[in-house]
């Protein structure tokens, strides 16, 4: 059976502010004078006369991202809010984003939110590879023949065997194949997300990282 998806319109009605906490509000005075929301329901990290730059939950990738506007010759305005009210919106972030507990190698485990998979040249924290993107599944080879990717929303577990997965999926189906990384450049994929020590004033929008060949298992929740 699949597993029930919050409809997008109801993301968007709470993102939209119909929940009481906004956090910080950016907005700027158009043209014609009047106040234009840009984004509420965010945390600036940065602002000054050149750009700001912001996290905010991505609803399509259900993930926190970073954003980044230039000022120009219409700027924008910062409603900061106070730290509880940014404390409440990673809460919020962290309700409609991936959820699942990743077992490592040694066989620690932890419980991370709004999860997923981004890649870095090999070795060290480096920097993000340019245009390759972030994603919230995994591309595989099958072993059976052809090739597909598994949703993170129809993934209950996946076990790793270096770069072999199974995958039990909602429907109850089960596949394997070889985890195949979307770029011909040497690259380490990451799984990324946010943990409950998560600091709402941090540059990045993630708190936990843990190299995907260093994984022995993740179990996902829906």
């Amino acid at each position: 059976m699949r597993q029930f998806r919050f409809p997008v319109v109801f993301l968007q009605l709470v993102f939209a502010g119909t929940l009481p906490s906004q956090a910080d509000v950016i907005s700027q005075i158009n043209a014609q004078g009047r106040r234009v929301v840009i984004q509420q329901n965010a945390i600036v990290i940065r602002q000054d006369s050149s750009v700001v730059v912001y996290k905010h939950f991505d609803l399509k990738e259900r993930r926190v991202v970073k954003a980044v506007l230039n000022q120009g010759s219409l700027p924008y305005d910062v409603q900061s809010s106070a730290p509880g009210a940014r404390q409440q919106i990673v809460e919020l972030w962290k309700r409609f984003g991936f959820t699942a507990t990743v077992t490592d190698e040694a066989g620690k485990t932890g419980r991370v939110s709004d999860v997923y998979i981004d890649f870095y040249p090999p070795g060290g924290r480096g920097s993000l590879l340019e245009g390759v993107p972030a994603r919230t599944n995994f591309p595989v080879e099958l072993t059976a023949g052809g090739y597909d990717q598994f949703d993170f929303s129809d993934i209950v577990r996946v076990e790793f065997q270096g770069d072999h997965l199974r995958f039990t999926l909602s429907d109850g189906s089960a596949k394997e194949g070889r985890f195949l990384l979307p770029t011909s450049k040497p690259a380490e994929a990451r799984f990324l997300g946010i943990t409950d020590h998560y600091d709402p004033a941090s540059p990045d929008v993630f708190d936990f990282s843990l190299p995907v060949a260093r994984i022995r298992q993740i179990d996902f929740e829906h």
